[in-house]
């Protein structure tokens, strides 16, 4: 009878040091979920400041002011517009025979 008692009580003790370390193994996972969940949501206000901040440089009035202060750019205007016209080189007299044409 008391080796059935040393028995139990070993295992009693081992179960309770198991339930102990699982639990604390369970608050240890919870903590590092809250954490990773804290960091996600500082990642997505640290991008939607980034995103916020790439509209405001890519926005029209200042890359228009950025062309004329450090480009030196200026808008066109047709006094400052170059025309180009484009004509066809005449045709040789043999490749006008292959297009069907006579000389």
């Amino acid at each position: 009878m008391t080796r059935l008692n040393l028995t139990l009580l070993l295992a009693l003790l081992v179960s309770a040091l198991y339930l102990v370390n699982i639990q604390y193994e369970s608050r240890r996972l919870f903590t590092d979920l809250d954490k990773a969940i804290s960091d996600a949501h500082k990642l997505d206000l640290e991008a939607e400041r980034l995103q916020l901040e790439q509209r405001a440089q890519a926005a029209p009035l200042r890359v228009e002011k950025l062309a004329k202060d450090q480009l030196q750019m200026r808008p066109a205007t047709p006094a400052i517009t170059h025309y180009t016209s484009y004509s066809e080189p005449s045709a040789s007299p043999a490749q006008r025979n292959i297009a069907g044409r006579t000389p």
